[in-house]
């Protein structure tokens, strides 16, 4: 089961760069790969010294082709795991070319769910036979590798739950999910219900996540009884947050670790007969196996997970530091590997939600009276007729950093204007990131950002958002405007081709 889940997310990991990678790393994209390694290539002293401080197969060479290729092989990988078909190779691999990934994907990989990720998948290694590719193991998963998948959603649980009563008084006063489920990165149908219903759901939400996430994960030390219920916890707790939002595969993910908590009696009472039956049968099979095995395989196994005890232990020691300390940081990695890492969601919560919509405009003059055109992103709300999406636990990464901007100022997000200057040259792979191109025809002579409030229409008013006006977020800018030629030229972006493929 935790195999198939960490396949599923896998593949959705991979299935999302093969549809937005190019545009958002590419070559001519908004964040190219190559850009980010040279300039920390020198920075770092040279390739060598960068690679140690983030590992990526990605400093030898990152041409697209080779970008999209690896990805492909990525998905296909993980598509076997999903149908079980996998050995501990396999997933070394797919550990391997998911952080090659990470480790260059700049903003849009800057997310705590990806190293998440990484280390669930290393810890998955160890679940796996070497030799066979059989959906069942020849012998039973080692109980130090169970233990430590506990040990992970023990971390994720806790430090989330930590950061929020640390970290907003919203928490502590049990009013956090009357704003939540506004202004959360991309609300879905059940967000509006649950905005509206009455304010004893959002204060009971609140508790029922306290409970998860601060005492569920004590549980765990109580024996197996009660690391059945932590684990209950923990699962049902996640699934409540995949129907009220689109929080991309973090809450899928972390169903994965959760799993652990359940032995096999336990699952052979809740699971289909078949399943439950094939399981039996190979441990069977299993103890046979086992009974005629070198002694030397077994020693050097037993040394592996030896290794693998006395390094996680090492690694988690930065970690319980963080945790117990009174300056917690959330979503961090202590090592180059990312093998063991500290998590947290929503340390502080919004209480209004901001969105930046771009616009532009063929007329002649960037007046209010010219004719502008917005811009519709695929998820993040522009249009306040459109109802919210559902694409759990798909995540569109550029939507996701618009959310984060319209926090911010553009000096802050400068691949915004970037952002601008493609939509100026209608650039085929930037557009491919909207959910349409307002100038199907000739590029726009002018775009520009506008910050907006939004907020939840009433239920029964035919539309999903009412929105206010607050200033322009980037003014109106041309093609051949100073103001963004020089910034663009300070990043080094116009000799690089700053327009996309075309190069202008």
């Amino acid at each position: 089961m935790i195999l198939r889940l960490l396949g599923l997310v896998y593949f959705v990991g991979f299935a999302i760069f093969i549809d937005q990678g190019l545009p958002l790393l590419g070559s001519g994209g908004l964040l190219p790969i190559a850009e980010f390694t040279e300039r920390l290539a020198a920075r770092l002293g040279g390739v060598s010294a960068a690679f140690w401080r983030l590992p990526s197969l990605f400093w030898l060479a990152h041409g697209d082709g080779l970008l999209l290729a690896l990805a492909w092989c990525g998905a296909l990988l993980a598509l076997l795991v999903l149908l079980g078909v996998t050995n501990a190779a396999a997933m070394a691999a797919l550990w391997a070319l998911y952080m090659s990934y990470v480790h260059v994907g700049q903003d849009w990989y800057g997310y705590g769910w990806e190293i998440q990720l990484l280390e669930t998948g290393f810890l998955a290694i160890f679940l796996c036979p070497l030799g066979s590719i059989r959906p069942f193991p020849r012998a039973r998963p080692p109980f130090l590798v169970i233990a430590l998948f506990r040990w992970l959603i023990f971390r994720v649980m806790i430090g989330a739950g930590l950061i929020k009563i640390r970290g907003d008084s919203c928490w502590r006063d049990l009013t956090c999910l009357q704003y939540h489920y506004e202004t959360q990165p991309n609300p879905n149908p059940l967000s509006r219900l649950l905005h509206f219903a009455p304010r004893g759901v959002a204060t009971a939400g609140v508790l029922v996540n306290h409970v998860a996430e601060l005492v569920a994960p004590w549980l765990l030390l109580a024996g197996r009884h009660a690391t059945r219920i932590a684990g209950a916890c923990f699962v049902g707790f996640q699934a409540t947050l995949i129907a009220s939002g689109n929080l991309s595969f973090l809450n899928w993910l972390t169903i994965v670790p959760a799993l652990a908590c359940f032995d096999d009696a336990f699952l052979a009472r809740v699971l289909p007969r078949v399943l439950t039956r094939r399981a039996e049968e190979a441990e069977a099979a299993a103890a046979q196996d086992l009974a005629a095995e070198r002694p030397l395989r077994r020693r050097l196994r037993a040394g592996a997970l030896a290794a693998l005890g006395v390094a996680i232990a090492w690694l988690s020691v930065p970690v319980v530091r963080n945790l117990v300390s009174g300056r917690q940081r959330m979503n961090t990695s202590f090592g180059a590997f990312d093998l063991v890492n500290t998590y947290g969601a929503f340390g502080s919560v919004g209480r209004e939600r901001r969105e930046i919509v771009f616009e532009g405009t063929a007329d002649a003059a960037p007046t209010e009276h010219a004719a502008w055109r917005e811009y519709p992103f695929k998820c993040a709300p522009c249009d306040p007729a459109r109802p919210p999406c559902i694409i759990t636990p798909y995540h569109y990464r550029l939507d996701w950093q618009i959310w984060f901007a319209a926090m911010a100022s553009p000096n802050d997000y400068p691949w915004t204007l970037r952002f601008v200057w493609k939509l100026l040259h209608n650039d085929e792979r930037t557009l491919s990131l909207l959910a349409g191109n307002p100038f199907p025809g000739a590029a726009p002579r002018y775009v520009r950002a506008r910050l907006y409030v939004y907020r939840f229409a009433p239920i029964g008013s035919g539309r999903t958002w009412d929105r206010t006006f607050l200033h322009d977020w980037i003014p109106p800018l041309s093609v051949d405007d100073p103001r963004l030629l020089r910034y663009l030229q300070a990043y080094g972006w116009l000799d690089r081709g700053a327009a996309g493929k075309d190069g202008t």
